[in-house]
């Protein structure tokens, strides 16, 4: 799939890996920043999302997503473990847990541009109950990752993992690295990673914001 993400905030907290170990299937190894766990609160804009060569579907190829995720690896390879994908498109959610095997979630989305930067809430439809309001704006020009920096960790990883039915799939991702910009966010509500069974510590996220990215997905692979 081709698709372009747009006014993105990660905000990641570090966490004791005893903590998320019980969360994320034993076929994967935590991956681990110097003996910490790191989780991320994601929101931002998808554009363009369309299979490639093909013209975007309409009603599914231009909504808001919101990912809570760590990182883990397998047989040595770095990538992204979702708790949850919540998204603005119906289609999308059905669509993206039939082939991706994904845990998505439908949910009311909004997101504004304001002077100060962008406001976005996000509420869970359904039984389970997920909420997150926040303001977040870049704070600094954009600088990609430095070789070997926490950021470069956090943020440049090039496939997923996703167990389903004691199988295990991934899915390849390219692009560029990231353009992100040093950002501050406040948070007025977020029960998001405490709807996955996570509580995240009483400290100040590390925040970054990236204005565009496009981004190639591959159809997941059967590992095991």
């Amino acid at each position: 799939m081709q698709q372009t993400w747009r006014n993105l905030l990660f905000a990641h907290w570090p966490l004791a890996p005893a903590r998320l170990r019980p969360l994320i299937p034993e076929v994967l190894e935590l991956d681990l920043r110097d003996g910490q766990a790191w989780v991320a609160v994601t929101p931002f804009r998808i554009t363009g999302l369309r299979m490639r060569g093909l013209p975007p579907l309409p009603g599914s190829s231009n909504f808001l997503e919101l990912n809570v995720r760590s990182y883990v690896r397998y047989q040595n390879r770095p990538g992204v473990f979702f708790f949850s994908l919540d998204a603005a498109s119906l289609l999308a959610v059905m669509g993206a847990r039939a082939s991706y095997h994904l845990p998505y979630y439908y949910a009311r989305m909004r997101q504004n541009a304001v002077v100060t930067g962008f406001d976005y809430s996000s509420r869970r439809r359904g039984k389970t109950k997920a909420e997150l309001v926040v303001h977040y704006t870049p704070v600094a020009e954009v600088q990609p990752p430095r070789p070997g920096s926490l950021e470069q960790w956090l943020v440049e990883r090039y496939c997923l993992y996703a167990p389903y039915k004691r199988r295990l799939y991934r899915a390849d991702i390219h692009h560029v690295p990231w353009p992100l910009q040093e950002a501050k966010a406040e948070f007025e509500v977020n029960t998001m990673a405490e709807a996955a069974g996570i509580e995240l510590p009483q400290v100040n996220p590390v925040c970054h914001f990236a204005r565009e990215l496009d981004v190639l997905v591959w159809a997941p692979q059967r590992l095991l």
